[in-house]
């Protein structure tokens, strides 16, 4: 089978994604800064070579695209590339050299939902940092596989979740106490109706993904593929599937948004913002058809999974 190095392989879509390399026969290397270790133990991991290296000291020194090249990968997965430069430089490498490379991206390269579901092909307009490097480094790869120079994939997730991992709350952050609120019966305030989106993946489902571009190579190269749950929830729907789920009958009240971020940390409010004025709500029937994604979870089986370990 073929040699399959992974960047980044440890965090929290890695978790689920080396194993299953692993029991499909591939040989794995994980590009790693020593840093991270797996969300949950498996044997699989005696069977991965580890390699430390940290790719911000040797991009600098122009050394980190040559030194993948050198491991003479099959298979490329970018599992934590956030800059078009960084992207850049290991693509040049890795031209010609390569079956398949498979970026990490983000359905946060759409910006606002227009129509919904949000397809792969529909237009979008990224707006912020992030949103607007992934977009960029997908660009590059797509046109670089047209050209016939580097065969590359991007799969996009939503919000990552799985155990070991805080989930983005009904309130549309990342602030745990949400979750110990709504677990104690506590009342919950939402800005404005409560009507945006947000669109949870199990880190799981990610890997799925990932594993199924990689079976269906002839119809993932070139592409993107979102990599989300079946629905988005919107922020009523999802703060009340959560009283629900320890026992209490939904406690929800609601604020026009600037009344509402008085209330709250200031790095809450801004993470508030930043999903909200996104809203995504992402459409997987692509991947369906040509990779045979499935996803497992729901949105709120992901969730409750993770909070279950969570507020352990």
């Amino acid at each position: 089978m073929a040699k399959v190095v992974i960047i980044g392989g440890a965090g929290h879509v890695g978790t689920y994604l080396v194993p299953q390399l692993v029991a499909a026969g591939h040989r794995v290397v994980n590009v790693t800064r020593g840093l991270a270790r797996p969300y949950l133990p498996h044997a699989a991991w005696g069977q991965v070579q580890q390699v430390v290296m940290d790719r911000a000291t040797e991009e600098a020194a122009g050394r980190f695209g040559a030194a993948i090249a050198a491991m003479a990968p099959d298979v490329v997965i970018d599992m934590i590339c956030f800059t078009p430069e960084s992207n850049a430089l290991l693509a040049d490498a890795l031209r010609g050299r390569v079956q398949h490379f498979v970026h990490i991206g983000t359905i946060w390269v759409h910006g606002p939902s227009v129509t919904t579901p949000t397809r792969e092909e529909d237009a979008r307009a990224p707006f912020g940092e992030y949103g607007v490097m992934k977009s960029a480094i997908e660009e590059d790869l797509l046109a670089r596989a047209r050209r016939g120079d580097l065969p590359a994939t991007v799969i996009r997730p939503g919000h990552i979740v799985g155990p070991g991992w805080a989930p983005l709350n009904p309130a549309g952050h990342f602030n745990r106490q949400v979750f110990a609120d709504i677990k104690a019966g506590k009342p919950l305030v939402l800005p404005n109706f409560g009507l945006e989106t947000v669109h949870h993946v199990h880190a799981a489902d990610v890997a799925q993904a990932v594993m199924g571009a990689l079976t269906h190579w002839g119809a993932a190269v070139g592409e993107a593929f979102n990599a989300v749950s079946p629905a988005a929830l919107t922020l009523r729907g999802y703060a009340e599937a959560m009283f629900r789920h320890f026992g209490h009958v939904p406690a929800l009240h609601f604020a026009p948004f600037d009344d509402w971020a008085k209330g709250v940390a200031p790095e809450d409010a801004t993470a508030t913002w930043e999903h909200i004025q996104r809203s995504p709500c992402h459409a997987i029937d692509k991947g369906r058809r040509l990779i045979g994604y499935s996803p497992r979870y729901t949105s709120l089986q992901a969730v409750e999974e993770s909070v279950a370990v969570l507020l352990r």
